[in-house]
């Protein structure tokens, strides 16, 4: 064999081995081993957000609510009078879970899959809310969140406009000039949620587990457990769990599909209003 065809094969058989590294190049790339540099940055925006509304210092008001604890507490005393009520408190959050989770979640999802809608999901949502001690909560947490996308997400997200911002910014305002919007906090959840590029899953998660958070924050400060234990609770993979399953149960409900899954429920967040003494709005 002369040194020409040597040299000719030699090439042949470096190329094959340039393309067949292309190609082990290009398959990992397409499973998502290698992630772009813009990929990465996207991660990093949604992850930001994410960490922004899982901040129990985001001011919703959620502090002054214990999502009916309170009252369920009151009418459930334990007996003898000097035993625990954590086994009360367990009950109560996974019912209360398991509540928002049939009634408010699919308002999550549909507020973040059709933003042009939030007007419609507004209405229908204030509408399947027969307990006013609850949809007054959810109201005022609605229209905190929409004071804090104002205020302070506004002006750092809405660089790009998208359909998304459009249809928040709609409704907004028509908020301050029609008497038949009300701003709950679950469809708009869906919708910021949107705009702040979290992804559907995650924003669902972080719904019910703030939820989860709020209710062990009163059982705290209503003294039926100290903060190490609540932190236990929050951190227990029962929780995680329980949160988990909810959301890939309601992750195809249509909103039509929402309703009251603990009817009782609604008759101890409503006899809220009548305890003797309260130190919670609801």
């Amino acid at each position: 064999m002369t040194s020409t065809s040597t040299d000719q094969e030699s090439l042949k058989s470096e190329i094959a081995d340039l393309e067949r590294r292309l190609r082990d190049a290009k398959a990992q790339l397409n499973e998502g081993s290698i992630a772009p540099a813009s990929a990465a940055r996207a991660n990093d925006a949604a992850l930001h957000a994410l960490l922004l509304l899982a901040d129990s210092a985001l001011p919703l008001g959620s502090f002054a609510f214990s999502s009916g604890l309170e009252s369920y507490l009151a009418h459930h005393k334990p007996r003898p009078p000097s035993a625990s009520q954590m086994p009360n408190l367990h009950t109560f959050l996974r019912l209360s879970l398991s509540t928002l989770a049939s009634t408010a979640l699919p308002y999550v999802f549909a507020g973040y899959r059709s933003p042009w809608n939030i007007e419609t999901l507004d209405n229908d949502f204030d509408a399947s809310t027969p307990c006013t001690v609850a949809r007054r909560a959810s109201v005022a947490q609605g229209r905190a969140l929409l004071a804090v996308w104002d205020r302070s997400f506004k002006p750092q997200y809405n660089i790009t406009t998208t359909s998304a911002i459009e249809a928040l910014a709609a409704f907004s305002s028509a908020l301050r000039t029609s008497e038949h919007l009300n701003a709950h906090l679950a469809p708009l959840w869906g919708l910021v949620t949107k705009i702040l590029s979290v992804p559907l899953h995650d924003a669902a998660y972080l719904f019910l587990f703030s939820h989860a958070r709020t209710v062990i924050s009163a059982a705290v400060r209503a003294s039926v457990m100290g903060p190490y234990q609540a932190q236990a609770v929050l951190a227990s993979t029962e929780l995680q769990d329980r949160i988990r399953g909810l959301v890939d149960e309601g992750w195809n409900r249509p909103v039509e599909d929402a309703g009251q899954s603990v009817p009782v429920m609604d008759l101890w967040v409503g006899r809220h209003e009548k305890l003797y003494s309260r130190i919670f709005n609801s």
